[in-house]
């Protein structure tokens, strides 16, 4: 028998879907303007943490004047409610048209690389990242994107089939390391596409570095693996090109992990993204509290640059 919880989260999921499955196949100029209305709604009735938006961007461009932050401000919320409207449209787009709207420019470095060693492709809250499953279109190797779990399993069961078009496997961070080190057993090789800008727990933070000009705990998972187990990182740097149009363009960072100094990822990864960020600031997910930590460096990262 299904608990009461179970049964709210199915209940919540029959009456969602419907709306979900609309919005996906609305035409191009309707998906937009109903977009606009989702952008007023959330910047001018509700204002959506507005206030943490207006103190990451004050804290991160001390030198900007009040009408360039709003600026961006604004345009990060328009961005934003396309952004998440995009999420939903993915679960209909066909492979031509995904292919027109996310176009890859140099798919060659990551063709050239799985030819012998897995890759670890690591990209920030930038652009459309949930569009970068796509990028299974263009590879040979097994592609793995990995995820968070969302708390309801109806919902979390429609996004990993929605994700998992053209054969990209879900799998959760807790799981990435054990994939890994299968696939290589086995003689496979994958490529683990990750977001890699999340801010972890302080007190279990093992690296602090600075992020646009601010110190705080950096999540070097990726980093750790790469070493560990030898893989190729490259750092994905997606562009907004217009409204609904992207492109993706691929860095290396390594051919192998086990040839880089202690940091020396982490540190690449952070200084791509950073350049990502002042190019289109208004492209970056402001809204979440990624300097939340600052101020609460560890006396053995006080002085590391």
């Amino acid at each position: 028998m299904p608990s009461i919880i179970e049964g709210m989260q199915l209940l919540v999921f029959i009456l969602t879907y419907p709306f979900l499955w609309i919005i996906s196949v609305l035409p191009h100029r309707l998906f937009y303007g109903f977009s606009d209305v989702v952008f007023f709604l959330v910047y001018k009735v509700i204002g959506y943490r507005r206030r943490v938006v207006q103190d990451n961007l004050n804290l991160v461009f001390p030198d900007k004047d009040p009408e360039e932050i709003h600026r961006i401000e604004k345009e990060f919320y328009r961005h934003m409610c396309d952004m998440f409207l995009e999420m939903i449209k993915y679960m209909n787009l066909s492979k031509e048209q995904i292919k027109r709207k996310y176009n890859v420019l140099n798919i060659e470095v990551i063709n050239e690389i799985e030819k012998k060693r897995s890759i670890l492709v690591v990209c920030s809250h930038y652009a459309n990242w949930e569009w970068n499953v796509s990028m299974n279109n263009y590879v040979k190797a097994k592609g793995y994107a990995v995820y968070q779990k969302i708390g309801n399993k109806y919902f979390d069961r429609f996004i990993k089939k929605v994700r998992s078009r053209w054969n990209t496997t879900l799998i959760t961070q807790q799981q990435t390391v054990k994939t890994v080190v299968k696939d290589k057993r086995d003689g496979i090789i994958g490529i683990f596409g990750m977001v890699s800008d999340q801010s972890p727990q302080a007190h279990r933070a093992q690296y602090w570095s600075e992020f646009m000009g601010i110190k705080v705990p950096i999540f070097n998972g990726a980093e750790t693996m790469a070493r560990k187990l030898g893989l190729a990182v490259v750092f994905l740097k997606v562009s907004k090109v217009k409204r609904g149009y992207y492109q993706a363009e691929f860095i290396p960072i390594t051919e192998n992990g086990k040839y880089t100094e202690e940091n020396e990822i982490t540190e690449a990864f952070l200084r791509l993204t950073e350049k990502q960020i002042n190019e289109r600031p208004e492209h970056y997910l402001w809204t979440h509290k990624r300097w939340k930590h600052r101020g609460k460096t560890p006396a053995s990262f006080a002085k590391v640059s």
